[in-house]
């Protein structure tokens, strides 16, 4: 079974993760830009943790045996922080980018006036730099601001067949499926959806371009939701095909609107920017991509191009 999660912010997560990860069949990640938990406060932290995204953690997920992508943005909760407004001037160098394959997460988070600029502000910028965006919806009033998003899409120079609608559950997805987005849905261990709600959801309305995320982070989550997902499909009677569809073709599909995507897993070398991610002994399962006789004998997966402007 080969899996891609489209949404899960590994920056929070352990290399223990990469490796059960891995072992469970997820060869390819995701990492929108999100709201860290302590609020920035300046655009300079937003741009180390963008050179992060594009260095750092795919150098990491690479060791073992995982494509790692971005999508970028300022987040909806930053978006009303004037402190942190001169993010958007920043991004149009990081878009052109490599292994940026859509702005995001943009969207709402308490529907502001602020909210709606940084929103029009960034879908106008997925359209001049020719990439997908990947939205937000809010976890409060989800329904409101799942009709103001589509509200302000379709005034967009961005098409919806190139808009990921995230977060959804059932009483969005009808909309946001009339609406002709991408329809996003996350598994958690206690909120947003269960495996359960989501083989009922596709049971409702088909698996054509639906994306299932564990959008793993800092909070309570787990990075095999998408396997629990693909296993229960099966349990409930889907096919491999489908199951498949869901969990590798239609993340594929999506983020390749952005002509970036690079699923092959290379070689890189034993450090990035002189930094190894060995601590102790390194796993010794021989089929395992991180298996490695020496630091200096790394080869998992390539290094993405430098995040330098």
């Amino acid at each position: 079974m080969r899996i891609f999660d489209p949404h899960i912010h590994m920056t929070s997560r352990t290399t223990d993760d990469y490796e059960a990860m891995y072992d469970a069949g997820v060869r390819a990640v995701v990492e929108p830009s999100f709201w860290l938990g302590q609020p920035r406060t300046s655009p300079a932290s937003f741009l180390d943790y963008f050179d992060a995204l594009l260095g750092w953690e795919p150098f990491r997920a690479a060791q073992y045996g995982i494509a790692h992508h971005c999508t970028l943005a300022l987040n909806p909760k930053e978006a009303n922080d004037p402190r942190c407004l001169p993010v958007l001037d920043e991004l149009p160098r990081y878009l052109v980018k490599d292994h940026v394959v859509a702005v995001g997460e943009i969207g709402y988070d308490s529907m502001t006036p602020a909210e709606d600029a940084a929103l029009s502000a960034q879908l106008q910028l997925a359209a001049d730099h020719g990439l997908p965006a990947l939205v937000h919806t809010p976890h409060r009033d989800k329904l409101a601001g799942l009709r103001r998003t589509l509200d302000v899409v379709r005034e967009s120079a961005l098409a919806p067949d190139r808009v990921l609608i995230d977060h959804l559950n059932e009483t969005t997805v009808a909309e946001a499926k009339d609406g002709g987005c991408w329809l996003g849905f996350s598994v958690y261990p206690d909120t947003k959806m269960d495996e359960e709600r989501m083989v009922a959801v596709l049971r409702e309305y088909g698996p054509e371009k639906v994306l299932v995320n564990s959008a793993a982070d800092w909070g309570r989550s787990d990075p095999l939701k998408t396997r629990r997902v693909a296993d229960a499909m099966l349990k409930a009677g889907f096919t491999e095909d489908e199951v498949d569809r869901v969990l590798w073709r239609n993340p594929v599909a999506f983020y390749g609107l952005s002509g970036r995507l690079d699923l092959d897993v290379a070689g890189t070398d034993a450090t990035h920017e002189g930094n190894s991610i060995l601590r102790g002994a390194p796993r010794t399962d021989p089929a395992s991509p991180a298996t490695q006789a020496s630091p200096a004998s790394q080869e998992t997966a390539a290094v993405p191009a430098s995040p330098e402007a």
